[in-house]
């Protein structure tokens, strides 16, 4: 039970990856703040997460939003009275090109992927005893790319700069930051991706389940990481060997 007596948020956590992590915490005796821009999905993986025996509660959330994140942090803390795990999960993609994406996309993508995971740890952090664990999402993206997903792959390579450099700033507070970059994983995200549908972008290696990266982030976010930190974990069935 490795996160027995711990209060988790996760954000995305109503499908995917953020869902799959969800029901692994609380199975493991985690508290989960089940995070997600839909209501309805975060409450589903809540109930999932009761059915089987856990605690959980569901917190609607704009991540690229300050206010909103803040008050996500507030209910974890007001409802569990600690907070020990936080995972940004909750991230976005456009599919157009530079020249022609609108400048309020751009951001947009931008302020969800990186700014949610800098507003979770300027808000969050500060509440985080000993011992707690951040781990961002990056992406294979942030290493090898395609057309027409610039915002998405530039945010998920700050987002690896940022773990790097705010492990840092928590090594005298015991808070461990790390990140970890998943290939291509059977989710909506996936299979919905224009470029993958169009064949722009094709699926070669392994395809990975939601509840493989689930087991990497809750190794990541325990105690069984306990000397890992600034560091991003490349878990994509070898799919970056495949990317141009």
């Amino acid at each position: 039970m490795r996160f027995a007596n711990k209060t988790c948020i996760v954000t995305g956590g109503g499908s995917g990856i953020g869902r799959a992590t969800c029901l692994q915490m609380a199975a493991e005796g985690g508290r989960v703040v089940v995070a997600d821009l839909q209501l309805g999905p975060a409450q589903a993986t809540v109930d999932a997460i009761r059915a089987a025996g856990g605690t959980a509660i569901a917190a609607q959330v704009d991540v690229g939003n300050s206010t909103q994140v803040q008050a996500v942090v507030a209910t974890a803390l007001s409802t569990y009275g600690r907070l020990d795990v936080i995972v940004n999960d909750a991230a976005m993609m456009t599919f157009t090109p530079i020249v022609d994406i609108a400048e309020a996309d751009f951001f947009r993508v931008i302020a969800t992927n990186l700014g949610s995971v800098f507003f979770f740890a300027k808000y969050g952090a500060p509440h985080m005893p000993p011992g707690s664990a951040i781990v961002n999402l990056s992406s294979v993206h942030a290493h090898a790319t395609t057309p027409n997903v610039v915002p998405y792959a530039s945010s998920k390579g700050a987002i690896e700069a940022f773990t790097r450099g705010f492990a840092i700033e928590m090594e005298p507070r015991k808070i461990r930051v790390n990140g970890i970059a998943p290939g291509a994983v059977d989710t909506p995200m996936l299979w919905n991706n224009p470029n993958i549908k169009s064949g722009v972008e094709k699926v070669q290696g392994a395809v990975g389940k939601p509840e493989d990266l689930a087991a990497a982030i809750c190794f990541l976010a325990s105690d069984d990481a306990a000397f890992v930190n600034g560091t991003t974990l490349l878990a994509d069935g070898g799919r970056l060997a495949h990317l141009p």
